[in-house]
């Protein structure tokens, strides 16, 4: 099957080869509804620091990035902006629409150029009324991640917060990370409210586990940039 993506943004994207047919949101499709939900998919570009949808926003869209990177933040009742966290190529937002609720309860904001693709409300419901089976198979794989996610919340009490830090400051680099001489750099600023937001602890807090990954050698810090030390793969 073509992609249609590539089509709409020619040569300049490097694109994600997750086709939004392929997404686990919509696992265990047949190949007709997969080719269904590419066909009447919209697709949006966004200049780096275009704002997708605000806090607050209707959540009326539900889409893939399929090539750039988006920032999910959250503005404090005095004015600061935390950020939550980072997504790339590959990655799927908006699935408030599909629980229900009403609102975004984030902002999400391009951080480079960004092509996304995706389905508004309307067009969604338009699509599972002509493919009953496209709507089944989604509240089936949310139940199932739902699940999930429920198993990995049980299993922050298992690990200390240095360690609970250190698997975050991994996944990210992972994500992002640049490879670097003993590990992979963040290429980004990481607050200690962000990160603080990430791993459910006070600022103070990751203060004190930073300075223990600094001291055990799992992380070194060049200004404002994280060097996540090991030999794994991204």
């Amino acid at each position: 099957m073509t992609c249609l993506c590539k089509t709409f943004a020619g040569e300049g994207l490097g694109l994600s080869p997750v086709c939004i047919g392929w997404h686990w949101v919509f696992d265990d499709l047949q190949s007709e509804e997969r080719a269904a939900l590419a066909d009447r998919a919209f697709r949006e570009i966004h200049p780096a620091g275009a704002t997708i949808f605000w806090e607050g926003d209707p959540a009326n869209k539900i889409f893939l990035i399929k090539a750039g990177r988006v920032k999910l933040s959250k503005l404090l009742e005095d004015g600061t902006e935390i950020t939550l966290d980072l997504r790339k190529g590959g990655d799927f937002l908006g699935e408030n629409m599909l629980s229900g609720d009403t609102s975004y309860p984030v902002s999400a904001t391009s951080m480079a150029e960004t092509l996304i693709c995706g389905f508004t409300k309307e067009r969604f419901e338009k699509l599972v009324q002509d493919y009953p089976n496209i709507g089944l198979k989604v509240i089936k794989n949310l139940s199932k991640r739902i699940t999930l996610l429920t198993g990995r919340v049980g299993s922050l009490s298992l690990t200390t917060l240095t360690d609970r830090l250190h698997n975050v400051l991994v996944s990210v680099s992972r994500e992002h990370g640049v490879k670097a001489k003993g590990g992979f750099t963040i290429p980004f600023p990481m607050t200690h409210e962000a990160l603080g937001f990430l791993v459910g602890a006070h600022r103070v807090s990751i203060t004190r586990a930073m300075k223990d990954l600094k001291k055990t050698g799992r992380i070194i810090q060049e200004g404002r940039k994280v060097i996540v030390c090991g030999g794994y793969e991204l």
